[in-house]
């Protein structure tokens, strides 16, 4: 026997059952299908989530209140309110001979409220931050100014507006100058910002900046920060800079040697090394759930592949008479159950790409920086599983037809 002649044989049964065929073959498209969308969703978010931290800066250093694990997140990144960072850190860590490698170093606070102008009123989020921010951040100031030092202790009512909400706030005017109202308090507007595009968390562009000390005492009522971020002078001096800050935190909040911190002192790198292991998980969580629908196209396989040796048992009978031995039969059913699955795995393959594609043309009108990724691992994933599942759920079907007997078979009608 020659080996296409199983191939033919196969071809010529899965055509002559056309419906059959394409039922089948739905189950595994569907499951393909799921796994290229999942792993390209994922590695497009994961990349979107990179570029963002990217773009603040390389050289930045974080210090978040409350303790973590090494590649875990602190717990005030996990929505815990921690109190343990106050401004008397972030005026020590302004000194030079406490952290001589860092160049500037703001303190954040944030909330949200609803703000009005004489032409709009809306909820939107504010952030109460430090004048240096502008440099941390490398910020761009469009029209007006930033806030100056002494602004931030003097409880100065001034805010500056990022790009949308200036033109939510002030369609059809300058807005420097002109005042807004946040919980029933008006600030005049000194500044607005440049667009910086929208991130994975939150969208700069439509925050409202209010000096650090203002937004403590009159929005929020409270007397610590939620974060305070630094910018190193250069990459090669922020373990040092980190190393320093850790120390200074350390004696300020009287801790202990042998101690656990009461804060977390993060680079960005080390960021971007918790957000790779969080975001992995999560992508590779969500590609198991969607193989899921690939077991169920395999048990369709199966299926249907019982429901052929049933309706061509003469047919295995016949080629028994003529010479084919059980493995022959065996081969024919298996390559007709790989036949399938591959078939299925290929359209998968195609409309998973497609949706994928479609979702990068739809996600960039919200205003993300969405980028159109489909790793090569996911294709050649989805075609081998594929392929490997319908092999496997027809070997029972293809043991089953090479037991037939051949006497049997031919007197079945």
């Amino acid at each position: 026997m020659k080996l296409t002649d199983p191939v033919k044989i196969a071809y010529r049964s899965l055509v002559a059952a056309k419906l059959r065929f394409f039922l089948t073959v739905l189950g595994i498209v569907i499951g393909v299908a799921a796994v290229i969308l999942v792993m390209s969703i994922g590695a497009s978010a994961q990349a979107l989530i990179f570029s963002q931290v990217a773009k603040v800066g390389s050289n930045l250093i974080a210090v978040l209140p409350g303790a973590s694990q090494e590649n875990g997140p602190p717990a005030s990144a996990l929505g815990i309110v921690t109190t343990t960072l106050k401004n008397g850190d972030l005026d020590a860590m302004r000194e030079k001979r406490n952290v001589p490698n860092l160049v500037d170093v703001s303190g954040y606070v944030s909330g949200s409220a609803s703000i009005e102008s004489p032409a709009a009123s809306l909820q939107t989020s504010f952030q109460g931050v430090s004048p240096e921010v502008v440099s941390v951040e490398n910020m761009e100031v469009s029209e007006g100014r930033f806030f100056f030092p002494e602004e931030e202790d003097n409880l100065a009512r001034i805010a500056v507006l990022g790009s949308t909400r200036a033109k939510d706030l002030f369609p059809n005017d300058s807005p420097i100058g002109q005042s807004v109202v946040i919980k029933k308090i008006p600030f005049r507007v000194v500044g607005t910002l440049a667009s910086r595009g929208s991130s994975t968390f939150s969208n700069p562009d439509d925050l409202v900046y209010i000096p650090l000390g203002t937004a403590q005492k009159l929005l929020l009522g409270i007397d610590y920060l939620n974060f305070i971020r630094g910018k190193a002078d250069d990459l090669k001096n922020i373990d040092v800079a980190m190393s320093d800050m850790d120390s200074l935190l350390r004696n300020r909040h009287k801790i202990e040697v042998g101690e656990e911190s009461d804060f977390s002192v993060r680079s960005t790198e080390q960021a971007l090394e918790v957000l790779s292991g969080v975001t992995n998980v999560l992508k590779y969580f969500l590609t198991a759930i969607a193989s899921i629908s690939l077991a169920v196209g395999g048990i369709g396989i199966m299926n249907s592949m019982l429901i052929a040796v049933n309706q061509r048992i003469r047919e295995v009978g016949l080629r028994k008479a003529v010479g084919a031995q059980p493995h022959h039969i065996m081969i024919q059913f298996l390559i007709e159950s790989g036949v399938v699955a591959g078939f299925g795995g290929i359209i998968g393959i195609i409309f998973g790409v497609g949706i994928a594609f479609i979702a990068s043309l739809i996600i960039p009108k919200l205003g993300y920086e969405w980028q159109f990724i489909v790793p090569g691992s996911s294709i050649l994933i989805g075609f081998l599983v594929s392929f490997f599942i319908g092999v496997l759920f027809g070997l029972y079907p293809a043991w089953k037809a090479s037991k037939i007997p051949p006497i049997e078979a031919l007197r079945y009608e």
